[in-house]
Order: structure tokens, then sequence, then C-alpha cells
């Protein structure tokens, strides 16, 4: 219960902080520069929901998330790894492409529940 209010405490004190900020930051650059107008605390941190729904979206959590694949991308093309892969995965069986996309989606991407597990399980029976 203690470990709630805690996390209740610090989420308000990181909303208002975050909203401020956003507020502040907004009146003192976007009236000079733009004319435009000026927020109250409240149209910010709408402002800031609605800017999370526009581009940032709502994923319910970090279950298959891309984070890594970033780190990796250097590592092939540095390495040539990617000259010919369009006549590499031409070549393959469907069945390759796919173990292909598998082991792709595994290194970059964090492992999660396949969306269609049982339709694979009874493909592989």
């Amino acid at each position: 219960m203690f470990r709630f209010l805690k996390g209740l405490i610090f989420f308000a004190i990181f909303l208002f902080l975050f909203g401020f900020i956003s507020m502040s930051l907004w009146n003192a650059l976007i009236p000079d520069l733009f004319h435009g107008p000026v927020l109250t605390y409240w149209q910010a941190l709408g402002l800031l929901f609605l800017s999370k729904i526009f581009f940032g979206g709502f994923h319910g959590g970090h279950k298959r998330h891309c984070h890594g694949r970033n780190r990796h991308w250097g590592k092939y093309w540095n390495a040539g790894n990617w000259q010919g892969w369009e006549e590499k995965f031409m070549k393959m069986t469907p069945e390759e492409r796919e173990a292909w996309k598998r082991n792709i989606k595994n290194e970059w991407c964090y492992p999660g529940p396949e969306k269609n597990s049982e339709s694979s399980q009874s493909a592989a029976s």
C-alpha cells in the first residue's frame, strides 16, 4: 500500500513538473517567435497528451518493441552483409524466408509471444 502511494505521489510530482516546464517553455518562446497564444497549465498538459497520442501512441507496455535495431544496423551494414540480400532472399524457399524473418525479429526486437501461436503450433504438428 505504501509503495502504491509513493508511486502515486511521484507520478503527480512528475506530471506537475513536466506540465509546468512545458507551459513555461511554450510561453517563453511561441508568443514572441510566432505570435502564438499563451497557454495555461491545463492547456499545456492537454497539448502534451495530444502529442503523445499523435506521435507516440499507446502501445500498452514494451512487449514487442524493436529498441535495439539501431545498435545492430551498423554491425551488418559495415560488415557488408547487406550486399546482395535481395537476391538471396528471392532464392529462399518460403520456409527459409520465415526462419530468416523470425531470426531478424529475435535479434532486433525483444522476444514476445507470437500473434498466431495456435496456428503455428497446429502447422508444426
